[in-house]
């Protein structure tokens, strides 16, 4: 076997369950939105006006977490189980912290969250009360992610993925039993994500806990290291801004769409769903291109990161190609699942099938935010997509809707601002040479 053939087995292998667990996980969350959205638009709108929030939040720990998996990714590559260990607790306590603090601001937030949202006056109540029981279960899925991205840098994709998919049918099966038997309505998912979100990070650190590589005593978890953390944080902070400013342009965004009415929002808001599944294999061929890319720079192998790199290139966008045709081919089909609204359908099929043709774009910005990842340089990842986000997605959308167009031009904006990013990352990434021994140096 080759030295490209070995890399593309690795990355298959490796990518393989954290594609299928955003599949299944999305596809489960497909019959979760159909089993609300069967409720009808007003219920469908209470459960969407909290999603962007919903993203910016979790967004505060995803930087954590890509850290925690560059740096350990790198320490696995040298083989330093010590530092593998004084990483791992430093990841537990972080998660531990931003979980709990989250969860007080979410709860607290919650009676006035609907209102900031300009969600219409019918469904502020129970918007309010379902984000409240959503945010009481924050630092399970806080923690369980921090333990998922542990377990991903020592190139276990497996359990993380068993643990996740087992969760998400829980929620399936809570929600038919709770919204349709015993007829809680919106009320009803609420507390079935509640409970397989704690069911679930619960799960997580019990596999977390077991892997040897990653086990810490008593002693490393108390002891703070401050030389660790200020590693960690210098490569989490620019991820950490890069999604929380892109979380707040959605939020922007969304309350702009909210603001066209019922029917649009309901509309995009499903669309957004159904496309999801169709760019996440890229998100998990993300992971394990920052896994292996991690590798490469603690082994100090630059041959290894240029063929990983180009390989996860080629792969996503491959990958990204097909399921812009399938996406464009099942779009109708796709909103009736979701829906019962004739109206919410067409609109929703419409700008699927225009974002069909944008997923390779979609798919070429993840791959290199994988490769950026693994390296631990995140900067121009924060910069690139602050600067598209606001000055083409938002400027552009509110440009759109004051002139009184629809949907469709909304969208348009969305594609912009994804083929702005996907090339302004494609140059950067091409005019830049790693120097993969000045990398590691760095973070050690």
């Amino acid at each position: 076997m080759n030295r490209k053939s070995k890399t593309f087995w690795a990355l298959v292998r490796l990518s393989l369950p954290a594609v299928v667990q955003q599949l299944m996980g999305s596809l489960l969350q497909y019959v979760d939105t159909a089993m609300v959205g069967h409720l009808g638009e007003a219920a469908t709108a209470a459960v969407s006006t909290s999603t962007t929030v919903n993203w910016l939040i979790h967004s505060i720990p995803y930087g954590f977490t890509v850290g925690l998996l560059s740096l350990l990714s790198q320490a696995s590559g040298r083989g330093d189980r010590a530092e593998m260990k004084r990483l791992s607790a430093l990841g537990c306590r972080l998660s531990l912290w931003l979980g709990l603090a989250l969860t007080v601001i979410c709860l607290g937030i919650s009676p006035f969250l609907p209102i900031w949202m300009q969600a219409a006056e019918a469904i502020r109540r129970p918007a309010s009360a379902y984000f409240f029981i959503v945010s009481v279960p924050l630092i399970f899925s806080v923690t369980g992610s921090m333990f998922a991205s542990a377990m991903h840098a020592v190139k276990d994709t497996r359990t993380p993925m068993i643990i996740n998919l087992s969760a998400n049918a829980l929620n399936v099966l809570l929600n038919y039993l709770l919204i349709y038997r015993l007829g809680l309505g919106v009320m009803g998912a609420a507390y079935a994500t509640a409970i397989s979100t704690t069911l679930g990070g619960v799960g997580l650190f019990a596999a977390y806990r077991h892997k040897e590589a990653l086990r810490f005593g008593r002693q490393e978890y108390r002891t703070l290291d401050t030389a660790q953390l200020r590693k960690l944080l210098r490569v989490a902070m620019p991820v950490t801004s890069t999604s929380m400013v892109s979380c707040m342009g959605y939020i922007v965004f969304a309350g702009m769409v909210s603001g066209m009415g019922v029917t649009i929002f309901a509309a995009h808001s499903i669309a957004v769903t159904a496309e999801e599944i169709f760019y996440l294999p890229g998100y998990g061929i993300r992971t394990a291109t920052s896994a292996l890319i991690g590798a490469a720079i603690g082994e100090g192998n630059r041959q290894k990161y240029l063929d990983t790199r180009n390989m996860s290139l080629l792969m996503t966008v491959v990958l990204m190609l097909l399921s812009g045709g399938i996406l464009f081919c099942t779009a109708y089909p796709l909103m009736c699942l979701f829906t019962t609204s004739e109206p919410v359908a067409r609109m929703g099929a419409d700008v699927l099938r225009l974002v069909a043709f944008s997923e390779p774009f979609f798919g070429l910005m993840v791959a290199w935010e994988g490769i950026s990842y693994g390296t631990g340089r995140t900067r121009s990842v924060f910069v690139i997509n602050s600067l598209s986000m606001w000055g083409v997605r938002i400027l552009l959308t509110w440009l759109v809707v004051r002139a009184g167009y629809g949907l469709n031009a909304v969208w348009y904006c969305m594609i912009a601002d994804n083929v702005v990013k996907a090339t302004a990352l494609t140059v950067c990434g091409l005019v830049r040479k790693e120097k993969i021994g000045s990398i590691a140096q760095k973070t050690t």
